[in-house]
C-alpha cells in the first residue's frame, strides 16, 4: 500500500516550523529506490517546466492523482525519470525538475536556521545536507534547486521559484558573509557554486 504525506491541515504560512518539522517525521514515502521491476515500458505521461501533469497530451486535473504518481517518481542513473512499483517501471518525460518549491519558512539565524519549503504536491522539505540547496555556477544566471529525494547528484530536485529565491538572497546579503550564503540545518550553500 502507497502512503503519501499528510495533507496540510491549513495554509502553510500558518504552520510553525515544528509543526511542519512534526509533518515532515510521519511522511511516509514507498521505497520506490529498492524496487527492481521486470516489466518496463512507457507511461505516455509528462511533468512540462511549469509543474503541470500530462498524461497521453491531458493535462491531469485532479491533484490527489498527481500527489499520487509523485510519491512512486524515480531519477535512474541515467538521467531519466520513471513511475516505479513493485510490478512495473514505466518512464515519464520530464521537461526541467518534477517539483516546484512554492513556499517557504525560515526560522533562526546563520549557522541556526533552518527552512521549510513546501512543494507544488505538498510535500515539505526541510533544506540541510540531507536537502542541499544548489544555485548554479553563473551569478547572472542563477539555477535556484533543493534536493528532494534518492542520491544527491542524480536524484529528485524541485525548482526554487524566482521569488523564493530572491528572499533566499535577500536573507544572505543581510547577513553577509563571503562568499554569500544561505544557512539552514546546519549546512552552508553558496549563492554561486564553485
Amino acid at each position: 500500500m502507497v502512503s503519501i504525506a499528510p495533507t496540510l491541515p491549513r495554509d502553510f504560512s500558518q504552520l510553525s516550523l515544528a509543526e511542519a518539522a512534526e509533518r515532515l517525521a510521519a511522511r511516509k514515502l514507498p521505497p520506490v529506490e529498492s524496487w527492481r521491476p521486470d516489466r518496463t515500458g512507457d507511461s505516455a505521461m509528462e511533468i512540462r517546466a511549469d509543474g503541470s501533469w500530462y498524461h497521453e497530451g491531458g493535462r491531469i486535473n485532479r491533484p490527489a492523482m498527481v500527489k499520487l504518481f509523485s510519491t512512486i517518481l524515480r531519477r535512474e542513473p541515467d538521467g531519466s525519470h520513471v513511475l516505479v512499483t513493485p510490478a512495473e517501471k514505466l518512464v515519464i518525460a520530464v521537461e526541467d525538475t518534477p517539483f516546484r518549491a512554492v513556499e517557504m519558512k525560515s526560522e533562526g539565524t546563520g549557522a541556526t536556521r533552518k527552512i521549510i519549503f513546501r512543494l507544488d504536491t505538498d510535500d515539505l522539505i526541510l533544506a540541510g545536507a540531507d536537502h542541499p540547496l544548489c544555485f548554479g555556477r553563473d551569478p547572472d544566471h542563477p539555477d535556484p534547486r533543493l534536493h528532494v529525494r534518492g542520491a544527491i547528484g542524480n536524484g529528485l530536485e524541485a525548482r526554487i521559484n524566482r521569488t523564493l529565491y530572491y528572499e533566499l538572497a535577500d536573507i544572505a546579503l543581510a547577513e553577509g558573509g563571503d562568499p554569500l550564503a544561505i544557512w539552514s540545518n546546519g549546512a552552508q550553500f553558496p549563492l554561486v557554486d564553485r
